[in-house]
């Protein structure tokens, strides 16, 4: 599985993740749980966050320096927004040994290979990762170890990539509950454009509208607000500065879904406005059909694993909060 798999015990001696906030964290708490590395080490800017993850029994170190977090680990993973990963990889790259696995857990996969290929020495090997699991929380507080599971995880390593690697981070994400899948990371940027990205632009834009009605509304909007608005409210109370990043890496498929999305929007208005009921039915009658073909894949409800009966409980409250995708 890894440089250690030869060897019993934990699959990896040192893993380094880089930022420890919601994806971070969760991922310690797993690590420690399936007992998959010797020993986990955290860097993180702020004192605050360091004092907190040692509180927590997160790592057994915490280093300010990306460098010095990475010293003698066969694994790096890279959790803080994709912005900063050009920045990170540069300021890491003298701490890499040979042979080490460095990923990542971002959103966005060809602008991370082009952002951190050109800074990693010879010898390392870089096996992007994302796994589609996350709520609106943040912080190494809001991790917990069931974040992965059931979920889905992507992996778009690069052409040539070691095969020895990729099978370690694919093994290491199957150990946490993930399923795992290998995809082009052009593919992959179009494909969470439309699953991911444009779901959450269309969700703060909802309601970025509705906190800019006249006031003699606004009070009643949260006062009324239906299921499908509090679901909006939830993914819009996501991370900014990671969706902002999001939105920036993958520009080009974000803009190019968003453009079907405005002319699909056309659409319907038009149908709206002159009552072309038969248009809107068979519309909403197509959509019913695709969300049970998300539920039928497992993907649907919850999916938060500290909660009993998932399943049940989604059917049963279709309006209870679950969580935002990555």
């Amino acid at each position: 599985m890894s440089p250690t798999a030869a060897t019993k015990g934990p699959p990896f001696r040192r893993v380094a993740l880089i930022g420890v906030g919601l994806i971070g964290s969760s991922l310690a708490r797993v690590l420690r749980r399936e007992g998959l590395a010797r020993e986990i080490v955290g860097c993180a800017r702020s004192q605050a966050t360091r004092d907190t993850c040692l509180k927590l029994g997160l790592v057994e170190a915490m280093h300010e320096s990306p460098a010095a977090a990475v010293a003698g680990a066969d694994l790096v993973v890279l959790c803080t927004p994709l912005g900063t990963y050009d920045d990170i990889a540069r300021a890491m790259a003298p701490g890499l040994a040979p042979g080490a696995i460095v990923s990542d857990v971002g959103s966005v996969k060809e602008q991370v290979i082009r952002d951190v290929v050109q800074h990693l020495p010879d010898g390392v090997h870089f096996v992007p990762g994302h796994p589609i699991a996350g709520t609106e929380h943040s912080g190494p507080e809001a991790g917990f170890a069931d974040l992965f599971a059931e979920r889905w995880c992507i992996l778009t390593p690069p052409p040539g990539t070691d095969e020895a690697a990729v099978e370690a981070v694919a093994e290491l994400w199957r150990r946490c509950g993930s399923m795992v899948e290998i995809m082009d990371a052009h593919h992959h940027d179009r494909v969470l454009a439309v699953t991911s990205h444009l779901p959450h632009l269309i969700a703060y834009t909802i309601v970025g509208t509705a906190s800019d009605v006249e006031n003699s509304i606004q009070a009643e909007v949260a006062k009324f607000a239906a299921g499908g608005f509090r679901d909006f409210t939830r993914i819009a109370a996501s991370d900014p500065v990671m969706w902002r990043d999001v939105f920036l890496n993958n520009r080009e498929a974000v803009l190019e879904i968003l453009q079907r999305f405005n002319e699909d929007l056309t659409v319907l208005q038009r149908a709206i406005r002159w009552g072309e009921g038969d248009t809107l039915e068979a519309l909403f009658r197509r959509t019913r059909e695709i969300r049970r073909s998300v539920v039928a894949a497992h993907q649907a409800g919850t999916f938060d694993a500290r909660e009993p009966d998932r399943a049940s409980r989604s059917r049963s409250d279709p309006d209870r909060p679950g969580r935002p995708e990555e």
